[in-house]
């Protein structure tokens, strides 16, 4: 079953999880499957010129690649919903600009388009994570806390790099007990469960994507030895590096 969304002028929507959803202005009314509804839509010669106060739907989707790509997903609810008047008032420029932009083509036009909608994205996150009614922790609401993000921004950008406990305590200049507490409070995870998982992600999309081997990969993300590196992919993963990789190259087979 599909959930029923209840839009209003200016609503602003993503929905993270790929469910099946339903979009309507009343509640009361049939639903249509879209293929019905843009075979109706295509079956038009020529679409009416939008006049003043006319309402428009603008939909479009980003694909993530990677394995840690689900880090983000999952750091979603099922729904984000832009409602305030103040938040959708942020987007309106960018949304009024990509129509002009798809309306009449120009030269370059689909680049701009292409960016304009990188905007509205990372504008809708950033309201989202700003709303007073965010509850709940994760790598993404961590984002907001400026020692919780240098802590994780550290992380990413060098995998690699032996980070301890105490290593990150003091890259964020907080204690090591004080760090510890409120990275897990704020995350869901301690910063060593954390960095193991970060590193497997990485881990499962080389394999997956790569001709690395898997000493290289095993160095190159901090650990001495094949042993050690398939010990922690097991843990996170729940298979071992060589099983995941059979169970991708069986998947790749026409």
């Amino acid at each position: 079953m599909s959930e029923p969304i209840l839009l209003r002028a200016g609503d602003c929507f993503i929905l993270p999880r790929g469910l099946p959803f339903q979009l309507t202005t009343d509640l009361s009314l049939k639903p249509v499957h879209y293929t019905i509804a843009l075979s109706r839509l295509n079956s038009h010669s020529a679409l009416p010129a939008m006049s003043e106060g006319t309402r428009y739907m603008a939909g479009g989707f980003f694909g993530f690649t990677g394995s840690h790509a689900e880090m983000l997903l999952q750091s979603l609810p099922p729904i984000v919903h832009i409602r305030r008047e103040s938040d959708r008032d942020a987007m309106r420029w960018s949304l009024e600009r990509l129509r002009e932009e798809l309306r009449d083509p120009q030269p370059g036009g689909s680049l701009i388009a292409q960016q304009l909608a990188y905007m509205m994205l990372i504008q809708a996150l950033r309201l989202h994570l700003a709303s007073a009614t965010q509850a709940g922790g994760g790598w993404l609401s961590a984002l907001t806390d400026k020692h919780m993000s240098l802590a994780i921004s550290s992380v990413h950008n060098n995998p690699g790099h032996p980070w301890t406990l105490e290593a990150l305590a003091a890259r964020v200049g907080m204690s090591r007990s004080v760090f510890a507490l409120r990275f897990r409070q704020t995350v869901g995870a301690t910063p060593m469960e954390y960095l193991t998982r970060w590193r497997m992600l990485l881990a499962a999309d080389r394999l997956k994507n790569s001709t690395d081997g898997l000493s290289t990969i095993a160095r190159s993300l901090g650990y001495e030895s094949e042993s050690a590196f398939g010990k922690a992919f097991r843990r996170v993963m729940g298979r071992s590096p060589r099983q995941y990789t059979r169970s991708n190259q069986v998947q790749l087979i026409p």
